[in-house]
């Protein structure tokens, strides 16, 4: 149970109805996660634009990877379990997941991909850590300006939404459970709900 109490689906008025009907065409259901930003939803809405935003100027695999670095270092099952499901969909199979969640340094990744999730995950850990030569080195596997910046913004996003979801213990939604043999290793943080 969440620290606070959230919006139910039935009791939801106005924007808030709104978002949370626009969460179960997109998803199927009402996430958690969506209770929760119900609470102040012309804030879930700013994040849903800002965050479009950033994946608009982003190739979704790139998107992806960044988000799983980052949420990996914030210990945020919900964005690991979300964004794991995402990957599953047509960018990586199973076993690629795994061995990314195990180590993106030894997965078997092109070395761009490694030098964005570092980035990302610095971005996340410790954005103070970050070198010109972390940017020098995205430079160099062909990133512009533009695209590193894409990765600094996801990661910076990440940031917020994680730790809101966190620090009021809204868990990842039950049907995250459905990832069977990669629920477990997504788990990074607090559990899936039950």
């Amino acid at each position: 149970m969440p620290f606070i109490a959230t919006v139910d689906e039935a009791e939801a008025t106005g924007r808030a109805a709104e978002e949370l009907e626009a969460d179960r065409e997109r998803f199927g259901y009402v996430p958690n996660m969506g209770r929760l930003f119900a609470l102040r939803p012309e804030v879930y809405a700013a994040w849903k634009q800002l965050n479009g935003a950033i994946k608009a100027s982003m190739d979704p695999r790139r998107y992806e990877l960044a988000t799983m670095a980052a949420a990996k270092r914030l210990r945020s099952t919900y964005c690991m379990a979300a964004h794991g499901k995402v990957l599953l969909g047509g960018i990586v199979s199973e076993d690629e997941l795994a061995a990314i969640v195990a180590d993106h340094r030894r997965a078997g990744l092109p070395e761009v991909d490694v030098a964005v999730m570092d980035l990302a995950e610095k971005v996340a850990d410790d954005a103070t850590s970050v070198t010109q030569e972390d940017v020098d080195r995205l430079r160099a596997l062909g990133l512009a300006d533009g695209e590193i910046f894409d990765v600094v913004t996801a990661a910076s996003v990440r940031c917020f939404f994680s730790k809101s979801l966190d620090a009021l213990d809204v868990r990842a939604d039950v049907e995250y459970r459905g990832l069977d043999a990669l629920a477990e290793p997504l788990t990074v943080g607090r559990p899936i709900a039950e």
